[in-house]
């Protein structure tokens, strides 16, 4: 797919490949016909415009392909390559009219023969190029073209040296016969200067070097974007009209793998919206802050560790913290090796909390995944509600309703959903529903377990 800057880029080099073509052409003639060696540079220095807008309408078409197997970060350097091509031609022109214009001054070559011509000639120069300069610098600085500024600054010193060309034969026709020759100088001058100041800044490119306020930018971007602890390194450069930034940034170890996946996806949005066009590579980097809750450690290091763990309680007794936590493994693993698995679970923990710390591990079957079950008959079904609501009498909790019965190879599984004052605090309302379960498990042993849902009276 062609990148959407594509086409403008093209389209103002190709307008630019035209307006340079025929001013040169304009330009030489005239500075053939009346023999000022300024107009004639400048003519020349039009005609490798001329070269360098084709280069950089061949070279743009180029340069905003998308990435392939063999330039994984696309063809944007295509354009410093060009720029630093057309950079070479400028110094050569200079020195040669630098040459040239030595060889005038020696042997005293008779000043050009002046006629409204030329000055209407650069005068029309001068406005086509102040408008082409305007518009290529435009499109340059919108599109991050390194190319299409090139040529904008090409058009830019065209203006500057038809003014030092008419400046010069203003002189010549004062008497001052050195005067085209010293106006040659100053375009070769120009030229280089300004053909130092494009090298100097494609160069930089080429090396990599980071664009100004970018890396600042794309730091406080991502620093933004919620779930971001720190950034530990920023790296960024410019590949054509692409910044490419590499960030490893530090999230909580807490957080589970989609959410530092949606961290990400926010980072790249946020980088896009500050920068426009960039590419970002992120590493996440998960560390412990200084917030974190026992319960929340003790769940990392169960995690790190591959096991499943639930139920995790914590107490400080008088300075001594005990933990109890439940261990779920396999229903058909040997005692020997699910003691090992809780052993080293302890180990872990120990190592974070220091010698002291009392764990105890209550190992229990794994719950299948995916277990086979049918729904109970209807019959059923009504007995046990009638138990719970029986269970639950005139208490707090009331309105007993949704109740479902599952048969599983492992039992019955017993869902049901009640009510509950508003005000109640979710412990009284674990309490009471917790009061009930264990009654329903005591009246019907068939039943494996009990899954409640409390809500208030108008859920």
């Amino acid at each position: 797919m062609i990148h959407p800057t594509h086409n403008v880029k093209a389209r103002v080099a190709a307008i630019s490949i035209f307006a340079s073509a025929g001013m040169a052409a304009a330009k030489f003639t005239v500075g053939i016909a009346i023999g000022s060696l300024a107009l004639i540079s400048e003519a020349l220095h039009s005609s490798v415009d001329v070269v360098a807008t084709v280069v950089t309408w061949l070279v743009v078409r180029v340069s905003d392909r998308p990435a392939d197997h063999e330039h994984q970060y696309g063809h944007g350097k295509f354009e410093s390559l060009s720029a630093l091509g057309v950079i070479a031609l400028l110094y050569v022109l200079a020195g040669g009219i630098l040459v040239e214009s030595w060889s005038r001054l020696s042997e005293g070559a008779p000043p050009p023969t002046l006629s409204v011509i030329p000055f209407v000639v650069l005068v029309i120069d001068i406005i086509v190029n102040f408008w082409r300069a305007r518009a290529l610098h435009r499109t340059a600085r919108d599109t991050k073209s390194q190319a299409l500024a090139a040529d904008a600054l090409h058009f830019a010193s065209d203006v500057l040296g038809s003014i030092a060309v008419m400046i010069g034969l203003g002189l010549s026709a004062l008497g001052y016969v050195w005067g085209d020759t010293a106006a040659a100088i100053g375009v070769a001058v120009m030229i280089s200067v300004l053909g130092l100041r494009l090298g100097r800044s494609t160069v930089e490119t080429l090396l990599d070097r980071a664009p100004a306020g970018v890396s600042e930018q794309a730091d406080a971007a991502i620093r933004a974007v919620p779930g971001v602890v720190d950034i530990e390194r920023l790296r960024a450069r410019m590949v054509g009209s692409t910044h490419f930034i590499d960030v490893i940034v530090q999230v909580p170890r807490t957080y589970p793998i989609d959410r530092v996946e949606e961290i990400k996806r926010n980072a790249e949005k946020a980088v896009a919206k500050a920068l426009g066009d960039a590419d970002l590579t992120f590493t996440a980097v998960p560390v412990a802050r200084d917030n974190e809750s026992v319960r929340e450690r003790i769940m990392v290091i169960a995690r790190n560790s591959g096991v499943a763990v639930h139920h995790v309680t914590v107490h400080d007794l008088g300075g001594k913290l005990t933990v109890s936590i439940d261990l779920e493994v396999d229903g058909d693993m040997a005692l020997t090796a699910a003691h090992d698995i809780a052993h080293e679970l302890e180990r872990n923990i120990r190592e974070e909390f220091g010698e002291d710390v009392e764990v105890d591990t209550h190992i229990e079957p794994l719950e299948p995944e995916l277990p086979v079950g049918t729904d109970a008959a209807p019959g059923r079904v009504e007995v046990i509600k009638a138990a719970l609501s029986r269970f639950a009498g005139d208490g707090a909790i009331h309105d007993i309703h949704n109740v479902r019965v599952r048969d599983t190879e492992a039992g019955e599984i017993v869902n049901f959903h009640c009510r509950a004052a508003p005000s109640m605090s979710v412990i009284k309302v674990h309490e009471n529903v917790d009061e009930i379960e264990r009654a329903l498990r005591r009246a019907f042993p068939t039943v494996k377990r009990v899954i409640s849902h409390a809500e208030p009276p108008n859920a």
